[in-house]
């Protein structure tokens, strides 16, 4: 009787159509949750003129959904090892695409932001989930680079927004790119049946009939036998490690510093795709050419985090990120001053990619400096804590754009917290990482 260990098979398969057909699902899903959360940002200014709401107030609207993600994630992101992958993803995908559309059909501010916070549930939940199935299929040599491609489709759902926000709205309105969103509810049957469950929760509920049809999809060379057996290695057996960890053996003030660089470039993310449309329209450019700012923003975004993963790879990933947000501080404080449009659209494309670009590799970081027992704990509490930073960053714009204070001031009070997020990361103790004592 022959045991299999599955996550050994994955680990040491080749790259294959199998793995090509679930980074496609993995990244179209990411690029539907992009062009939802960029959607808000897009047709902001038209939004606030049609329903004659304060830049404050607006900034609270466009953080409904923010707030969605944060309860999304901690629920929805658990709610697969109940129900299985496959249908935990369906319901984020459902969430998201029904309310995103039904924003569309709201004219009053309290109805677009219950509809954007139910979005948000989905569009929060599905992503731990994606990256964990995109994980676990991975072989392990090339399981950096196929996250990190997954995670661009995040910058194709903004640049694909703000391509069609463009037409649509000039045409149609505002509501047409909301209703737009609907359209991937049409794909859930189809995800259900090409997506494989996950084969830790397949082994957990005796479906080895399931695992025997998959694993040689995944390792052509496996055939399976009557009397496999498959197994789990111990460490995939742990559930979730008690938060004290995380401050154990030294690692207490490098925690702290995650969280505060999570913070700071949440903050950045969500300040620039919130807020750089509004901005750069009252700034004298005509809808037209601010959308394409927000094309720009995400162009440099997928550069950003293929470039930064790239560079990670050859690099000390700590030095490359001091680098990024080193970047962040001066490109976004840049953007505030008169200089030639070319060199504009070269500080936008910059500015996202050492902010949203940056996120996916601060999340690397993450992830490679904690134990394995302790990982997802560490990556959980991180987003979670930067969460917030998403949640605030709208608001905190939104109540200065009220103020109609000069435009640099605006774009310098998304840049210091680049400024914080540099020192932050330069002051994490790498001699304490997991990574460190290999």
């Amino acid at each position: 009787m022959a045991q299999i260990d599955v996550h050994k098979l994955t680990d040491h398969a080749r790259f294959g159509g199998f793995h090509g057909l679930v980074l496609f699902w993995c990244a179209l899903i990411i690029i539907f949750d992009g062009y939802d959360l960029a959607v808000a940002g897009i047709a902001l200014p038209s939004i606030m003129k049609e329903m004659g709401v304060s830049p404050t107030n607006a900034g609270f609207m466009v953080s409904s959904a923010l707030f969605g993600m944060m309860f999304g994630a901690i629920f929805l992101g658990t709610i697969a090892d109940k129900i299985g992958r496959r249908w935990a993803i369906a319901i984020c995908m459902l969430l998201f695409s029904v309310f995103t559309a039904a924003a569309g059909f709201t004219s009053d501010p309290v109805s677009f932001s219950i509809t954007r916070f139910l979005a948000g549930l989905g569009i929060g939940g599905v992503m731990p989930n994606v990256v964990a199935q995109m994980t676990e299929y991975s072989p392990r040599k090339m399981r950096s680079t196929l996250v990190t491609l997954m995670f661009s489709g995040y910058s194709v759902g903004g640049m694909l927004a703000a391509l069609l926000g463009k037409g649509l709205i000039e045409s149609y309105g505002w509501q047409s790119v909301f209703v737009a969103a609907g359209l991937p509810v049409l794909l859930i049957p189809l995800i259900l049946k090409s997506l494989p469950e996950s084969m830790a929760f397949l082994i957990k509920h005796g479906h080895a009939e399931d695992v025997k049809r998959i694993l040689p999809r995944i390792d052509p060379s496996y055939v399976p036998a009557a009397s496999d057996e498959f197994v789990l290695p111990h460490a995939h057996h742990a559930h979730g490690a008690p938060i004290g960890k995380l401050f154990q053996d030294g690692r207490g003030f490098s925690t702290t510093m995650f969280w505060v660089a999570f913070f700071m470039c949440l903050f950045m993310v969500y300040a620039l795709s919130s807020w750089l449309t509004k901005l750069m329209a009252g700034a004298g450019y005509s809808l037209g050419s601010a959308l394409t700012f927000v094309l720009v923003l995400n162009f440099g975004a997928m550069i950003g985090a293929i470039g930064g993963g790239w560079l990670a790879d050859r690099f000390h990933i700590k030095y490359v990120l001091v680098g990024f947000y080193a970047l962040a501080a001066v490109s976004i404080t840049l953007l505030g001053y008169k200089v030639p449009t070319e060199v504009l659209y070269v500080l936008v494309g910059l500015a996202g990619a050492s902010t949203i670009g940056t996120q996916i590799l601060t999340y690397a970081y993450v992830g490679q400096y904690y134990p394995m027992a302790v990982r997802s704990t560490g990556i959980g509490w991180a987003s979670g804590v930067g969460r917030s930073g998403a949640i605030l960053a709208p608001i905190v714009i939104g109540t200065l754009v009220g103020m109609s204070l000069p435009l640099q001031h605006n774009f310098m009070a998304i840049a210091i917290p680049a400024v914080i997020a540099t020192l932050a990361v330069s002051m994490i103790n790498h001699g304490r990482s997991a990574s460190a004592h290999h």
